[in-house]
């Protein structure tokens, strides 16, 4: 039962009433506590002549993907070299610790290893900087269990046409 003032009203938080409905919520996901500790680290400003400063961030791309499982690496190493290919202006770096593909600064696209957030699919996902708009709704994500060639030419079609 609801705690009650002298008054007369309800003095329950929110959080409890909402425990004591039946509702769980337990916050952010490890996954997800780790995936946001690898974005402040990425943010962190480099330090004047200190090693973040002449860090290569295709390099370290490239390290967060060797770290991947089997199935999930071969699959962001297939994305990597399709998206240098069709847009070698984009600026390859990590985006919350995964591979990610960046314009003026800003991330256009990006590869979600399934492994990390425990789905069953990796996905290839495009922010609001890629210029996809297509009508009044179109895709901005996709799954990704496996690459066929057709899959291969629709991810260069969609890279070229985000930073068209």
């Amino acid at each position: 039962m609801a705690a009650a003032s002298k008054t007369g009203k309800n003095t329950s938080s929110p959080a409890s009433a909402s425990a004591s409905a039946g509702a769980t919520y337990d916050g952010f996901t490890e996954e997800e506590r780790a995936a946001m500790k690898e974005r402040a680290k990425e943010l962190k400003p480099a330090r004047r002549g200190g090693r973040a400063a002449k860090a290569d961030p295709e390099a370290e791309l490239l390290a967060k993907v060797a770290e991947m499982p089997d199935e999930d690496r071969a699959l962001a190493e297939r994305i990597h070299a399709l998206v240098r290919e069709a847009a070698p202006e984009l600026t390859p770096k990590t985006w919350y610790g995964m591979p990610a593909y960046a314009k003026d600064g800003k991330v256009v696209c990006f590869f979600q290893s399934a492994h990390k957030f425990k789905s069953r699919y990796a996905t290839l996902g495009f922010n609001d900087t890629a210029r996809l708009d297509e009508g009044s709704m179109w895709p901005t994500a996709y799954a990704v269990k496996e690459l066929t060639p057709a899959d291969e030419e629709l991810i260069t079609a969609l890279v070229r046409r985000a930073v068209s």
